[in-house]
């Protein structure tokens, strides 16, 4: 067997698994496909392969990355998808060790997360009124940004909402998440108006498109691109524009910081972080609680801003 066919049987037959067993999203699959494919350049350009490559090749890899000046972040998710494929390839029989099991990874910088404050959410949600070619654009930039915000939402899981998410009870939404999960998440009046507004206006462009024969999306924000729905790529484009008429700076603007700064203020009025951890689809609340400490910084800020103590000129 060629070094090029063991690779491509071990990553494809690992992702194949990951997505029926665990119901690993597309976009965790690419990511996990382009760093188990570095891994197997690195061993190949050392006459290696998955089946006997050592720790110590695994340890010499990550060295390398290092050196390559690679984060902390990205050198620990690579050494995440070395760990799972062997575990996957000693539970296949294709080893019968895994020589990464016991490697420590490089652990993470500890970075707050960007959000932005009320006024700023403000102007992005008046800018999504005006920003966009005809009125239908304008409806549907309105309802997408009122959706991000209300709900926390993943990009993902905004842009490939089916129609039939937004049916039924018009004060909730079911969000289909990571893993398959589903969720309820409550919508706030000027969301409800938006879904509701927007609802009828892409109904009634369905119905229009079907009497000419075309076919009915079942996306709530349909395009005509491969996907069928609105790209992460595309409204990714679209929220930089909108911070550019809200006056927001673009560098500050991305749709995770909307779901950041929705968890934010949901905890500085006085939300406990279970609640919290259930709208944003968090699997475990450790990963909520980064928001306490965004908070904690934030009101550390604010006293040092406003304290008449804290000025040492004096």
């Amino acid at each position: 067997m060629t070094l090029a066919v063991d690779y491509s049987r071990w990553i494809s037959t690992f992702l194949d698994a990951q997505a029926a067993e665990l119901g690993a999203a597309t976009n965790t699959q690419l990511a996990y496909a382009r760093d188990l494919k570095d891994f197997a350049e690195y061993l190949s350009g050392r006459k290696l392969s998955f089946e006997n490559a050592a720790r110590d090749h695994v340890e010499a890899y990550l060295i390398f990355c290092d050196a390559q000046g690679l984060a902390k972040s990205t050198r620990a998710r690579r050494l995440s998808a070395i760990k799972q494929l062997y575990r996957f390839g000693f539970e296949e029989g294709w080893r019968s060790d895994n020589p990464a099991i016991q490697i420590a990874g490089p652990g993470k910088d500890k970075r707050l997360p960007k959000t932005l404050n009320m006024g700023e959410v403000d102007g992005l949600l008046a800018a999504a009124r005006v920003v966009g070619r005809s009125p239908t654009d304008r409806l549907r930039n309105t309802c997408l940004m009122e959706l991000l915000y209300a709900t926390g939402m993943r990009v993902s899981e905004l842009v490939s909402l089916p129609i039939s998410a937004a049916r039924g009870n018009p004060s909730m939404l079911l969000i289909r998440g990571k893993g398959d999960k589903e969720r309820m998440v409550p919508l706030s009046p000027p969301a409800r108006d938006a879904l509701t507004e927007w609802l009828e206006t892409l109904d009634d462009l369905q119905e229009a498109g079907r009497l000419k024969g075309k076919a009915v999306s079942r996306f709530l924000f349909p395009s005509r691109g491969k996907e069928g729905h609105l790209t992460r790529h595309r409204f990714y484009i679209l929220i930089k524009e909108l911070s550019v008429h809200a006056g927001v700076p673009p560098a500050k603007v991305t749709p995770h910081t909307l779901r950041h700064a929705f968890a934010t203020h949901l905890l500085e009025n006085g939300a406990d972080l279970r609640s919290i951890q259930t709208l944003l689809g968090h699997a475990d609340v450790a990963t909520t609680e980064i928001y306490t400490h965004v908070l904690e910084a934030r009101l550390q800020e604010l006293v040092l801003q406003h304290h008449p103590l804290a000025n040492d000129d004096d």
